[in-house]
């Protein structure tokens, strides 16, 4: 309890939990929208993508930067989204082997100049290696303020935009009939995940940011059929999972935070997988059984019917 306490007046750590909530916040956000698009492998392509943005963006500055970070893994994010769609509409290979591809190829050589920098002169001060796993410790307020802000203009935008990506999300033939420029509404959300991914790879990680991306909005479908519910559930999931996660690494140490946010948010799975009123496991099981309880009560009741008649 003391660590806890320590967390709410150490304005440090103030900081560093202000910017998981937020981080978890439009993650959620913006998560329900790939999710229901069924592009639930875009965020871990995007964030493993955006490894080499990272490590290029130092090399050509030399300086440790999250702001010139977010720009070279910005552009990393955009390319391989561009080159996904490329795969997609010019060879026959469908969107998961598409994915893949560029996973693979990106990450790959992601890692190659992340160890060229490992073993060059200012390889020790860099810390990239600490963007495969997150260090959300490592951030000072200025870290923060840009994953602040990025992360209240990505749920500004998705507030915005609610009814057009809603449309392209379930019915993009009639967002085209409606006079939606439904190719820009796609390239814009694509854009916005990879501005999610990378504003959360130094507090995740490039390894597990797709989970913070996913992991609530697929709880909050648990919990409601209408999707505004459903968008707004999922925030408060990854609000609570950043949350959650902070205050158990402020309670030990060597306990990191990104990892135990993720942890938090599988957390919430479970427990929505298991206690959802409709969907949930334990709502499905009570209905099973009463309707078998019914079915036991007609029987019987017939059966007495048929004993009567033969009487």
């Amino acid at each position: 309890m003391g660590e806890w306490l320590w967390l709410f007046r150490d304005p440090n750590a103030q900081w560093i939990l202000l910017g998981c909530m937020l981080l978890g916040l439009s993650s959620g956000v913006i998560g329900s929208f790939a999710y229901l698009r069924k592009q639930s492998l875009m965020g871990d392509a995007l964030s493993h993508a955006a490894l080499p943005g990272v490590c290029i963006a130092f090399m050509l500055s030399g300086s440790k930067s999250v702001l010139l970070f977010l720009v070279g893994a910005s552009i990393a994010g955009l390319i391989a989204t561009f080159g996904i769609g490329y795969i997609v509409r010019n060879t026959r290979l469908k969107q998961d082997t598409a994915l893949t591809i560029i996973l693979s190829v990106f990450f790959g050589f992601g890692i190659v100049l992340l160890t060229q920098i490992q073993h060059s002169g200012m390889g020790n001060q860099s810390g990239l290696d600490k963007f495969l796993f997150g260090q959300a410790a490592s951030m000072v307020p200025s870290d923060v303020t840009i994953m602040a802000t990025i992360s209240l203009l990505l749920v500004g935008a998705c507030t915005l935009l609610f009814k057009e990506f809603k449309l392209i999300s379930f019915d993009p033939g009639f967002a085209r009939g409606m006079g939606y420029p439904v190719a820009f509404l796609d390239q814009l959300l694509m854009f916005l995940i990879v501005i999610a991914v990378v504003v959360g790879i130094q507090a995740v990680g490039v390894v597990l940011m797709a989970a913070l991306l996913i992991t609530p909005a697929v709880s909050a479908r648990y919990w409601t059929e209408r999707l505004g519910v459903m968008v707004l559930l999922s925030g408060v999931f990854g609000a609570l999972s950043g949350f959650t996660g902070t205050l158990i690494s402020a309670s030990g140490n060597n306990l990191p935070t990104g990892p135990l946010c993720v942890l938090a948010a599988t957390a919430l799975f479970i427990a929505s997988v298991i206690f959802a009123p409709r969907r949930g496991g334990l709502a499905k099981l009570l209905l099973r059984l009463s309707v078998k309880r019914q079915v036991t009560s007609e029987d019987r009741r017939s059966q007495g019917t048929r004993e009567r008649s033969i009487v």
